[in-house]
């Protein structure tokens, strides 16, 4: 039995509070956050205690902490936890800045302990259908890769102040995705973007509709679609063209019921947002973590694949405003 501290007590830490104790092959041993009585509230729903973050980490009979905090505080808790010899599983991106990611894959390197990052979306029983099918021929040599990923409207402002930018923030989900799928980093990344959806999140200094191109050196192209603003609801959908076909997996609805008359043929709205479209992908996402380091297994998303994503987001962000191609490998380092 896995015993794991929770560090965060926002939204998403309740979903991976859900993750943790449903999970045969875990506990939720602590929950902490900056603000005491959020940790209190989510420790009161999921039978636990509540605790600081440094009595977690500090505690040799928790094995393993789940990250859920803010992202400036990812790398140093990366860290700390690692050195008091726990395993990690920690939200993305790994931090805001791709030097300080870069460190701590430096100093978790030399603990030797595990550290998985969250990107959940490669645990969509859609896309690593898509993956399975890809990666046994099905279609032949991939040539492009399309990822549509558009939310039904944008955060506050005040989010977006603080959240590194759509490319680090939101994007890097699909960052990791083409290389989840293509099984390889891309060789230059070009970015479109632009403020069209609210004027307040231009005048913050960030996009809130953007479109990236990956090349790769085979030839190979991947094509990336973000908006903030949706009004049908979340969508979510990834097309792979091959040598010998096509591969798709359409957005998600609320009802799979079509109705066809002879005024039309209707059907239902996409799911609203993220937890109501990849709740079980966190299980899913959890459940591997849980066995990887029981069995002491290798993780199936490394830090190196956080890092490659955020060099990916940080390429964008310096063509968006530049105008231009860049080189990953000039970023990557």
């Amino acid at each position: 039995m896995l015993n794991v501290g929770l560090l965060g007590a926002g939204r998403i830490a309740g979903v991976h509070a859900t993750a943790i104790s449903t999970n045969p092959g875990s506990r939720l041993a602590a929950v902490s956050d900056f603000i005491p009585e959020n940790a209190q509230r989510l420790a009161e729903k999921y039978q636990t205690t509540a605790r600081t973050t440094d009595e977690i980490i500090a505690d040799p009979s928790i094995d393993a902490v789940l990250i859920a905090t803010s992202t400036d505080t990812h790398s140093d808790l990366i860290e700390r936890a690692t050195a008091a010899g726990k395993a990690v599983l920690c939200e993305k991106p790994v931090d805001l800045s791709l030097a300080r990611a870069k460190a701590c894959q430096v100093a978790v390197a030399s603990s030797g302990k595990p550290v998985m990052i969250g990107f959940n979306r490669r645990f969509d029983p859609n896309f690593a259908g898509l993956k399975a099918a890809a990666d046994r021929g099905e279609i032949g040599k991939t040539e492009i890769l399309s990822i549509t990923s558009f939310d039904p409207a944008p955060p506050p402002v005040a989010y977006i102040k603080i959240s590194g930018g759509i490319f680090r923030d939101m994007m890097i989900h699909d960052f990791d995705m083409a290389n989840f799928l293509m099984s390889s980093v891309p060789v230059t990344v070009s970015a479109a973007a632009s403020s069209i959806v609210d004027p307040a999140i231009g005048a913050a200094g960030d996009f809130d509709t953007a479109v990236v191109t990956l090349t790769y050196a085979d030839g190979r192209i991947a094509v990336i679609k973000n908006s903030r603003r949706a009004v049908y609801g979340y969508d979510q959908r990834v097309e792979m063209l091959g040598s010998e076909g096509l591969l798709q997996a359409q957005n998600m609805l609320e009802s799979t019921v079509v109705k066809s008359t002879t005024a039309g043929v209707t059907s239902a709205k996409p799911t609203y947002f993220f937890l109501e479209r990849y709740m079980p992908s966190y299980a899913a996402e959890w459940a591997a973590f849980v066995q990887a380091v029981t069995l002491g297994k290798p993780l199936p998303v490394t830090l190196a694949d956080g890092v490659a994503a955020l060099a990916m987001a940080e390429a964008a962000t310096l063509s968006a405003k530049s105008g231009k191609p860049v080189a990953l490998a000039g970023v990557a380092g």
